[in-house]
């Protein structure tokens, strides 16, 4: 990232200034409408020199042939780091935020409920990753026949959720094998997460495969394939995409349909996620920051979500570049620490 520009005063003040305006109304900022509102007796000579300053340092720029100014993304990074102060949410409005997530939910329920605040509030995008089942505990894992060679493996976690999985197997198994499969696994490996349950099954299989009878060896060959995350399952759920549209920067139908297809493929979206989980506190992504083409023209504010301490998944806002970041940040901020408590109290 670029070093953080030397400002006067003046100039600090008009390019806030200038970024607040624009935020607000979307629309190139020209001298008149800078010096009004700036609230100061300078000569327009003066002001369009102030301006040229800010545009050749990076941080405004002069959109096609318009006489006005708009933020570049280094502009918004200089105010977002320098410009603006960040006031915490009252605590009636907590409370309120806290009543519409609700506390008695299913998981998922919260999640989709989080992300639709998110959106509701802010009339952008909201987003929420779904916390990765390899990191909770398996109590329980049962199979049941379905077809000839399909098999429905039922996963019940410590926290009483249930998950389930279809495996198609090479041979027929019956009922009672099926149990008498069931129960081999939850004696040797209840209690651990998916992950690691995997990496035990392939190593006892490695170890005493010859050891192994057919069956035993053929169950955990189905319960190493059952705890496999299926590639089409939700990773985030995500609210308020067509909010995007009312933006006139986001409205183009190229640029649109790309964000459509962004939420839609997920894969980048959610490594990005992955990313933003692994940092303390409120993330902010402005523009190309992110490095994902389809999000080069949108901010994205994102905070981690704790269960029991541990991070269990992020959730945020996606909108355009001039989203009302001290409103937008703190929002993010408390519905994370609400989504956390909801889902631990839940």
């Amino acid at each position: 990232m670029s070093a953080t520009p030397e400002l006067t005063e003046r100039a600090r003040h008009f390019l806030k200034v200038l970024i607040e305006r624009y935020i607000r109304d979307g629309q190139p900022v020209g001298s008149r409408t800078l010096a009004k509102d700036a609230d100061l007796d300078l000569s327009p000579a003066t002001i369009r020199n102030v301006m040229a300053d800010l545009e050749e340092m990076g941080l405004v720029t002069s959109p096609h042939t318009s006489a006005g100014r708009v933020p570049t993304v280094l502009g918004y990074r200089f105010f977002v780091d320098s410009l603006i102060s960040i006031q915490p949410l009252d605590r009636a409005y907590i409370r309120r935020l806290r009543d519409q997530l609700g506390g008695d939910d299913a998981p998922q329920h919260l999640m989709e409920n989080a992300s639709r605040l998110l959106a509701g509030i802010t009339h952008m995008a909201g987003v929420v990753m779904i916390p990765r089942h390899e990191r909770v505990l398996i109590r329980e894992l049962h199979f049941i026949p379905l077809s000839s060679t399909r098999i429905l493996a039922i996963l019940v976690t410590a926290e009483g959720e249930v998950l389930n999985r279809i495996v198609e197997t090479s041979r027929v198994f019956s009922r009672s094998e099926l149990e008498q499969a069931g129960r081999f696994i939850n004696e040797h490996y209840a209690g651990h997460d998916l992950e690691t349950i995997k990496q035990l099954i392939v190593e006892e299989m490695s170890r005493h495969r010859r050891e192994l009878d057919r069956l035993m060896a053929e169950a955990l060959a189905i319960a190493e394939r059952a705890l496999q995350v299926e590639a089409d399952e939700d990773d985030f759920v995500v609210a308020g995409q067509t909010n995007l549209m009312d933006f006139d920067e986001l409205a183009q139908l190229d640029r649109i349909k790309e964000l459509f297809e962004a939420f839609s493929e997920k894969q980048e979206l959610l490594h990005l996620l992955e990313r933003c989980s692994q940092a303390q506190g409120v993330q902010l992504f402005i523009g190309e920051e992110s490095g994902y083409g389809p999000l080069e023209r949108c901010s994205l504010v994102t905070s981690p979500y704790r269960v029991d301490g541990q991070v269990a998944g992020v959730l945020g806002v996606i909108g355009p570049t001039r989203m009302a970041y001290d409103r937008v940040i703190p929002l993010v901020d408390v519905t994370a620490k609400l989504l956390g408590a909801a889902l631990k109290s839940g």
